[in-house]
Order: structure tokens, then C-alpha cells, then sequence
């Protein structure tokens, strides 16, 4: 516990995180300073990027039947976890189906900042974890939207004309990949799969990567804030879901990544990646899709309890938790 403890105060005392707290407390006493949009976009821009080169250089070099696995697990993750919370927080009182639909295909899918986070810690400590992973992104994020979109538009045809529901699934896929952070992130593992970009990766996207980092958390703890007032206007189950669902879903990822280890030797790092993959909720890429997909879904309870709670959690809480994990599993 005091182990425990000391890795929370020090999470507490990163850069990355000081950021996301100090946005916060701008938008706390109502300041009127703001990251300009397109600053916003580009640092956006630039951490996607740098994430899909990687993924992309590391696939090249790798085998593929080392990758097949993981990428098979974290499907069935995305998929697994709005289904799970089909039966859990879509079942509470007070929750509207179609808000909880809407929250599970967040949680479902992948968050890009915490992602380039869990990437920052593990060069920290040096551990090692294969270029690839990080490329998973999609396998889980695109599954996990489309899930909680099809699940939403089939129960809302139901209400509305009560029989099954006509829903177009590859019309769902297009809007999933027309969304600019995974279109962003898609492009970047093609170049890195077949170009050779490794000297302006290497010169130019890699010692940016913690710049950007930060200003993106510091927009992100702005407006968590701002969602954080409009939580309270929805049920508080949301709340209880927003600490307790991305802790079941890390160990979920942690154990398949275990099995993933056993069966095709994916490094130690790569199994926390895992976790950290399906702890994570997204705030970049999927409340757009969500807004479009489910557009009766009240943002204040998905974007709320996503970005407002559910990634501050991730990254000061359950990172610890992940990396501790890690270290006594695998005496790292």
C-alpha cells in the first residue's frame, strides 16, 4: 500500500498530469484563458501521428503472426466491454439506454491521450514494450463505437416502431473511419508500414511528443472541468461507472495480454500496454463519432463521465495500479 502510494504521489508529480490539473483549476476560477482550436488540433495532430509512425516502422519489422493475436484480443475486448456494460449500467434506474449505450462505446474505446501517457511512463522507466502496440488502437476503438452505435439504433427503432430495427453497419463503419484523430492515426501506421519515415519521425514527431502532450492535457483538464458541472444534471450511476468500470476493464486487457505472453511472447511492457489500452476511454476520437451515430445520447453523460472523470482516473489512479501489476507479475 505505502508502494502503492508513493507511485500515486509521483504520478500526481508528472509533467503530463501537473498539466490536466493545472486546466482544471483554470477553468475552476473561471479564467478566460484558452488553447486556440487549431493549436489544439495540431497538437492532436502531431501525438496520432507519432503513435501511427511508430506502430507502423514496428509492424514493418515484426511478425505477423506475433501481432494477430493481440490485435484479435483487443476486438474482442472493445466488443466485450459495451456488452458488459449493456447488462450493467444500461440496466441501472434512472439511466436512458441510449446515454449508457453511448458512455459504454467511450469506455469501449481507446483513449489517445492516455495512451501517449502509458507510451511517456514506460520510456521513463525503460521498459520495454513492442512499437506495435500502440497501433492496436483501432482494433479496439472501431469495434467498440460501432457496438454501442448499432446496440443504440437498434433499441431506439424498437421504442419508436417497436419491431427490429434497420440499421445500416457498414454505414456506421465509414463514419468510424471518416473521424479525423483515427483517420489521423491510420495514415500514420500506413507511412510507417510502407514508406520509410524514420528521420523525420526520429527529428521531428519524437521530441515534440511531450510538448504537445502537454498542451493537449491541459486543454483536456479545461474541459473536464466544464463536464464535470454537467455530470451533476444526470444520474449518479454514472459517476460509480466512471471509477469502477475502467479498473475491470484494465484487468480484462491485463489478462488477455498474459495469455497473449504465454502464446506468442508478448513482452511484459506490451501486457501493460494492453491493460492501459483497455482501461483507457476515448476523449479525442470517439465522442464525435458517438455524437453522430447516437445523436439523441446526452453528452453530458458520456463526454462527462469519459473525459470529466474517466480520464483523470485512468491516468492518476489506475496507470499505478497497471505499471505495480507489471512489475510483481513479471518481477520488472
Amino acid at each position: 500500500m505505502l508502494e502503492f502510494l508513493n507511485r500515486f504521489i509521483e504520478q500526481l508529480q508528472k509533467p503530463v498530469l501537473a498539466f490536466l490539473i493545472a486546466g482544471m483549476l483554470i477553468s475552476a476560477f473561471n479564467s478566460k484563458f484558452r488553447i486556440p482550436e487549431a493549436i489544439y488540433q495540431f497538437a492532436v495532430f502531431m501525438l496520432l501521428m507519432k503513435i501511427g509512425l511508430k506502430g507502423g516502422i514496428a509492424i514493418r519489422e515484426a511478425n505477423i503472426f506475433e501481432i494477430f493475436l493481440p490485435a484479435l484480443f483487443c476486438v474482442l475486448i472493445g466488443i466485450g466491454i459495451v456488452l458488459l456494460g449493456a447488462v450493467t449500467l444500461a440496466k441501472l434506474p434512472g439511466i436512458k439506454k441510449d446515454d449508457a449505450f453511448a458512455t459504454c462505446g467511450l469506455f469501449g474505446a481507446v483513449s489517445g491521450s492516455t495512451l501517449a501517457v502509458a507510451m511517456l511512463t514506460m520510456e521513463e522507466k525503460d521498459i520495454f514494450f513492442e512499437g506495435w502496440v500502440p497501433a492496436l488502437y483501432p482494433f479496439m476503438d472501431i469495434p467498440a463505437l460501432i457496438t454501442a452505435i448499432i446496440l443504440a439504433n437498434i433499441y431506439l427503432a424498437k421504442q419508436k416502431y417497436s419491431k427490429k430495427a434497420d440499421v445500416s453497419i457498414a454505414d456506421i463503419i465509414k463514419d468510424c473511419l471518416k473521424g479525423g484523430a483515427l483517420t489521423t492515426l491510420l495514415i500514420g501506421v500506413a507511412l510507417g508500414i510502407f514508406t520509410k519515415p524514420e528521420s523525420v519521425y526520429e527529428n521531428f514527431f519524437d521530441p515534440l511528443f511531450s510538448g504537445f502532450l502537454s498542451i493537449l492535457m491541459l486543454t483536456l483538464g479545461i474541459e473536464a472541468y466544464k463536464r464535470l458541472a454537467e455530470l451533476k444534471k444526470v444520474a449518479g450511476w454514472y459517476v460509480a461507472y466512471a471509477f469502477s468500470a475502467p479498473l475491470v476493464h484494465g484487468l480484462i486487457g491485463f489478462g488477455l495480454g498474459y495469455i497473449a505472453h504465454w502464446l506468442v511472447e508478448l513482452s511484459p511492457g506490451g501486457v501493460i500496454m494492453m491493460a492501459v489500452i483497455a482501461a483507457s476511454n476515448s476523449d479525442i476520437s470517439g465522442p464525435p463519432t458517438i455524437r453522430a451515430g447516437i445523436p439523441s445520447a446526452n453528452p453530458s453523460a458520456y463526454i462527462g463521465t469519459s473525459t470529466g472523470i474517466g480520464t483523470i482516473v485512468v491516468i492518476a489512479l489506475y496507470l499505478p495500479v497497471f505499471f505495480a501489476l507489471g512489475e510483481v507479475i513479471f518481477d520488472l
